[in-house]
Order: structure tokens, then sequence, then C-alpha cells
């Protein structure tokens, strides 16, 4: 299969506004989308991170730097957009990466409270995995 620039979204809450808890939520997301999507930090591009106007007690960015090999990723960190009603502590992000996989083999983790955001996308997931024998 041919390399092509893939685009990978996802989103998780954080139980409170502390650096404990917007730790635990951004580690968990990002655990999942490597153990789902199997990725190399070396190919990954950049990534975007978003936070409600609630969270500000820690940069996600700064938690992702931490893990090994994504020291020298470009990661940029901006305040999602408040709308009335929304779901509140969230935490997003948008990863660009070269890989191999179709658009329709990339996992989008949407945890906790996340998960009613894209419930489409959960739904297509496990019709892929179950149909491919995952």
């Amino acid at each position: 299969m041919e390399w092509k620039v893939r685009a990978i979204r996802g989103a998780t809450t954080a139980d409170s506004n502390t650096k404990e808890a917007i730790r635990e939520a951004v580690t968990e997301l990002l655990d999942e989308l490597s153990a789902r999507n199997q990725l190399d930090p070396n190919e990954i591009i950049s990534a975007i991170f978003t936070t409600t106007p609630d969270l500000d007690a820690i940069f996600p960015a700064a938690i992702a730097r931490e893990r090994p090999e994504w020291d020298q990723v470009a990661l940029l960190d901006v305040q999602h957009m408040y709308v009335p009603g929304s779901l509140e502590r969230c935490i997003r992000f948008l990863i660009q990466i070269n890989m191999p996989a179709s658009q329709t083999q990339i996992h989008h983790p949407y945890l906790r409270q996340a998960k009613n955001l894209r419930p489409d996308w959960d739904l297509a997931q496990i019709s892929i995995r179950s149909s491919s024998g995952v």
C-alpha cells in the first residue's frame, strides 16, 4: 500500500481541571491512539491539541512531549471555541501522520464523555474490525 499523509482525530474528557486529571486523560487517549493504530512517532508530522476553556492547568502537548520519541514532533495547543451547552473539560487532537493505512483502517479514539461526539465513527470502527476478523 502506498504511504500517504493521514489525519487522525480523537477526544476525551478530564475529570477536573488539575494537572493530574488532565495528564491521566491525555495519557489514556494517546495510549489508545498508539495501541489501535500501531503508530511510529517518527512518522507523525504534527499534532494539534485543543481544550475547552475550563481546562488550563497544563498543556496537553507538554504531556505528549514526554512520551518516547514524541519530543521532536511539532505540537501545538489551542483553546477550543466555546459553544453554550457543549461538552465540558474536553481535550481533542488532530494528528497528521505519514502511514500506509487507508483512511478506513484508522481508529479515531473517542473516550470517556467524548464518546458521544462521534458515535457514528465508533459504530463504523466496530463494523470494520468485525468484517476484518479483528
